[in-house]
């Protein structure tokens, strides 16, 4: 349960800059290695992660969901999305030291050692999914299980570094959470959970490529063959502007698949017309002859954070509301 290339919130202590001498209080230690561990659990990935799952349990139980099983999805979902980002540190720990944006990772800061950072992961993989299957379901680990070794195997040493579509193919894993929340709540699959894992699908890449156009020079220093630096501004943004126009429309075929209210349409327009007019105002400003650090492509990627906070809260009211209005 993972999405791929978000900025992370800096955990960890930097080296030379407040880390623990070796004279320092045992607290002091433990402290600088739990916000180390943290760090390497890639918590604001998480944070999206439960911007993804908690909704789609709602539209699951046609409301309010089961305390106790949306509280152990939660719980589990973010081990499992823990588990795949600290192997991703171990296995990017080459590349991470290369990038402005990964290189005060606690790995690439030898602030945890890489065996201790696989065996994390490891007992975070096993823990989570042995949790899932005993505490919710088979189908939900299998789905979690699926999710963390997909990410490992498929993106980060398949897809990473030897092509432009690794986002593509690879946030299959970020989409994951949509399908382990519908599980957990109903354990089986349905149309309504695939629309929305679509969803997620076609939005990944457009927000991917809008924070790699900024941090270009990094992934080129990195030898990652990102769509920024393999191809033109132009044609980044064009194919932005295509998956942009592909996410809103998967987003409005939610309504005839879940039979939601009006609200939910309503709120999936009026979210696709601002998400698409930041796009094509963004290939506008290319063709026009605006280039690089002017073209501000942060603004769209801070806004396809908002879209899809917003659309998945309108996941999670709809079918509150049909219960109220039924």
């Amino acid at each position: 349960m993972t999405l791929l290339n978000q900025p992370e919130r800096d955990h960890s202590t930097p080296r030379g800059e407040g880390a623990p001498k070796p004279d320092g209080t045992g607290v002091a230690r433990l402290r600088a290695y739990a916000r180390a561990y943290v760090a390497l659990s890639k918590p604001r990935v998480i944070e999206l992660l439960l911007i993804t799952t908690i909704p789609v349990m709602f539209v699951a139980a046609d409301g309010v969901p089961p305390l106790w099983t949306a509280v152990a999805t939660l719980v589990f979902g973010t081990m499992s999305a823990a588990s795949a980002n600290a192997i991703n540190c171990y296995l990017d720990r080459d590349i991470d030291q290369e990038m402005r944006r990964t290189r005060r990772r606690p790995v690439a800061m030898d602030q945890v050692s890489p065996r201790g950072t696989m065996t994390y992961g490891l007992l975070l993989a096993i823990g989570s999914t042995v949790g899932f299957a005993v505490f919710v379901n088979w189908l939900s680990a299998a789905l979690s299980l699926f999710a963390i070794l997909f990410y490992i195997f498929v993106y980060t040493l398949l897809l990473k570094r030897r092509t432009a579509q690794n986002v593509v193919w690879g946030g299959i894993a970020g989409c994951m959470p949509v399908l382990i929340g519908w599980a957990a709540i109903t354990d089986r699959l349905d149309w309504a959970p695939f629309v929305l894992f679509l969803v997620v699908f076609f939005w990944t890449p457009p927000h991917t490529w809008a924070l790699a156009m900024r941090y270009r020079e990094d992934y080129a220093a990195a030898k990652v063959p990102m769509l920024p630096v393999v191809a033109g501004e132009r044609r980044v943004l064009l194919e932005c502007v295509l998956y942009s126009w592909a996410t809103v429309a998967v987003s409005i075929a939610l309504w005839p698949v879940a039979g939601t209210t009006l609200l939910y349409p309503v709120v999936a327009v009026a979210l696709g017309g601002l998400l698409l007019a930041q796009a094509h105002r963004l290939l506008h400003r290319v063709r026009t002859g605006v280039t690089g650090p002017q073209l501000r492509t942060m603004g769209f990627f801070h806004l396809s954070n908002a879209y899809l906070a917003l659309l998945f809260t309108a996941v999670t009211i709809d079918p509150v509301l049909a219960n109220v209005l039924g």
